[in-house]
């Protein structure tokens, strides 16, 4: 019973308008999965690796796309630099950002991917 009451806290303590979970946020369009590169205190930076067609070539490329995430307090403690988390987009939150952060992905999916 106690675990219900530590999960109302945070959800009491949680006064981030910007936050998916506890706040006024809506969530819209295209979700992504990749590693955390950087973490400040406010928002996250994730890069994946996807596959282009290269015209020129006829062949296709991998290359590294670097999205920016917000990260709500409430969310903090449990993202660290290397993990594999999922984001989704949002309104415009600033000129950099465009997602939020959703959760943080299994370490047994990380290994299928």
């Amino acid at each position: 019973m106690q675990g219900k009451k530590t999960d109302e806290t945070v959800s009491v303590n949680c006064t981030d308008i910007d936050c998916p979970v506890h706040g006024n946020l809506k969530l819209r369009g295209r979700t992504f999965k990749g590693h955390v590169i950087s973490k400040h205190e406010k928002r996250i930076a994730i890069e994946f690796e996807r596959m282009i067609y290269l015209r020129k070539y006829e062949r296709y490329g991998k290359t590294k796309t670097k999205l920016h995430a917000r990260l709500p307090k409430c969310m903090d403690k449990e993202v660290n630099v290397g993990d594999l988390v999922r984001i989704k987009e949002c309104r415009p939150l600033s000129k950099i950002i465009h997602f939020t952060f959703l959760e943080k992905v299994n370490g047994s999916e990380e290994g299928k991917k």
